[in-house]
């Protein structure tokens, strides 16, 4: 058996990895590249292996850094079985078109800048159709289904408890009179995730192929979590502000609204009902129609859901629904809500504000100082999200530059990845140890992290594969290939140049910004004037750049 990894290594995204074992090829996962400029360009590259020659693939779950590639492969000529639960199949089936889609905006948009500059236009990586094309090839699993491919290699799909249908995948391959077994993580849920149920144990593995994003991070347990995002809220409300909740369409918004719903059992504390009343008395908007088809088909998995959710539901009560939800659906439903003049919870996606309407809602907010911008979920570095969550007093959006005034906020709490803790609770709790540990799909310094705790706790080889690298799974695990990838990341001084051009393009879009949405014939001189110092402060910068 033999692994290449080709995504998802020394980092948190593109998850993708190459397996050869009893004489087939497969993949497991096969994501985009989210978060950093440099990296999302990778999505259009050729695939690094012969597509022809795959056998068959296994997805772990539906989120885009996952699965996002797959309507790529099947462009490229793939036309074999993606195995999947039955609910990452019906969220793909969002999922993927909502990606598709989101294709062909930002290609449109870039090809507006190429058409002005007289270069040829580019296709999209894919279109909203071509994702629904590739949903053919989806084949629905159950959990804990011994599947046999052939006779020589069997798989098994366990709840992750990561979001709706997500799978830590058990593969057996028979070679050569001998079964060896691998086991693949995907993304361990944080044991406590409001719907899901628990991770499950494994009880054997001859090789851990495992996730590391919170490798070295402990996260804040359920009932702390609760209080705070209380508090955080009514300091808001209190304050006649906007509470602008930038969540991820697929899982954290459903948990959100849960919680929501929820949060009124959880103590008999009069002044936790005070706040928790004022709560109840202003609406809730979902802003994401992706969000909204996703909620649609967690009622319809709800069977999925941990055993206190399900006696719930049994008595009445929906935990995706409460007085004062709203889902906005249109666009014009969404401008809306920045017209409002009174306080509200809006929850849009995406969730790391990198795409769709949180990017107005960001505009509309930051310069407030009566809103708050709440995080609940992992920021990529080099996103907008992150940016905001490590202190960045001006962000720049739609190539205007805002005034970050909003409070922000960040409740780890929701995390959907297991921390430190927990991931070392799944190692410990395999009954036949490993023989040797992948970490996969965390930063360089969360795996080293992790692998010393590993290390020090159970003597266990730990393995922080680089990307391209192929591995031999023998009781000796040795490195068999390198992929030589020259171009894989571009000299320094190319990305600086890469920078003054998208500068330069931002800077046009500023301009037309400007003229026809800022200087309008309503325009208040006092607002002009900011604008002003603004654009002065912007050529002093420009200046020093060009005499340093």
């Amino acid at each position: 058996m033999k692994i290449t990894f080709l995504g998802a290594a020394k980092t948190v995204t593109g998850s993708n990895f190459l397996v050869e074992a009893a004489g087939k090829k497969f993949l497991v996962d096969c994501g985009m590249y989210q978060g950093k400029a440099t990296q999302e360009k990778e999505n259009s590259d050729p695939f690094l292996f012969n597509v022809n020659e795959i056998d068959f693939m296994l997805l772990t779950h539906a989120h885009i850094d996952h699965s996002g590639r797959i309507p790529k492969l099947y462009n490229d000529g793939y036309k074999n079985p993606v195995f999947a639960t039955k609910a990452t199949c019906d969220l793909c089936t969002v999922m993927l078109p909502d990606s598709g889609h989101i294709q062909e905006m930002e290609i449109e948009w870039r090809n507006r800048k190429r058409k002005r500059e007289g270069k040829d236009e580019l296709p999209p990586l894919y279109t909203a159709e071509d994702a629904e094309k590739c949903l053919e090839i989806f084949r629905r699993v159950e959990y804990d289904e011994i599947v046999d491919i052939d006779e020589n290699i069997k798989v098994r799909f366990n709840d992750a408890g990561h979001m709706l249908g997500s799978s830590i995948i058990e593969v057996w391959a028979n070679e050569d009179g001998k079964t060896k077994k691998a086991v693949f993580t995907g993304d361990i849920g944080n044991n406590d995730i409001p719907l899901l149920a628990s991770p499950t144990m494994i009880e054997s593995a001859d090789y851990l192929i495992m996730e590391s994003t919170y490798g070295s991070r402990l996260h804040m347990r359920n009932d702390d979590k609760a209080q705070i995002f209380l508090d955080v809220v009514s300091r808001t409300l209190e304050k006649g502000g906007t509470v602008v909740i930038p969540s991820f369409a697929v899982g954290r918004t459903q948990e959100i609204v849960y919680e929501l719903n929820k949060i009124k059992d959880q103590t008999d504390d009069e002044e936790f009902k005070r706040k928790y009343d004022k709560l109840m008395k202003i609406p809730v908007f979902v802003d994401s129609p992706l969000a909204i088809s996703a909620t649609e088909i967690f009622r319809d998995n709800a069977d999925l859901f941990d055993d206190d959710v399900k006696e719930a539901m049994q008595k009445g009560d929906n935990p995706l629904e409460f007085k004062g939800l709203q889902f906005t659906r249109t666009a014009e439903e969404s401008k809306a809500l920045n017209e409002r003049n009174e306080s509200s919870i809006i929850i849009s996606a995406s969730g790391m504000c990198e795409v769709g309407r949180i990017k107005h809602h960001l505009k509309h907010n930051l310069w407030n100082p009566n809103s708050t911008i709440l995080f609940v979920g992992y920021q990529a570095p080099g996103t907008l999200g992150s940016k905001l969550v490590n202190g960045e007093k001006k962000v720049k959006i739609f190539g205007e530059e805002i005034a970050v005034n909003a409070q922000i906020e960040y409740i780890e709490g929701y995390s959907g990845h297991a921390d430190q803790e927990w991931l070392l609770n799944f190692i410990y709790s395999f009954i036949t140890k490993p023989k040797h540990i992948f970490l996969v799909h965390g930063e360089i310094e969360s795996q080293e992290e992790l692998k010393e705790k590993i290390l020090q706790t159970t003597n266990i080889p730990v393995t922080i594969p680089d990307f391209g690298e192929t591995y031999e799974l023998e009781d000796q695990i040795q490195m068999t290939n390198k992929l030589e990838l020259t171009t894989r990341y571009k000299p320094l001084r190319i990305e600086v140049i890469e920078r003054m051009q998208k500068l330069k393009d931002e800077l046009q879009d500023m301009t037309q910004i400007v003229m026809n949405d800022i200087l309008t014939e309503n325009a208040k001189d006092a607002e002009v004037a900011s604008l002003n110092e603004r654009i002065k402060e912007l050529e002093r910068q420009i200046v020093r750049i060009i005499e340093d």
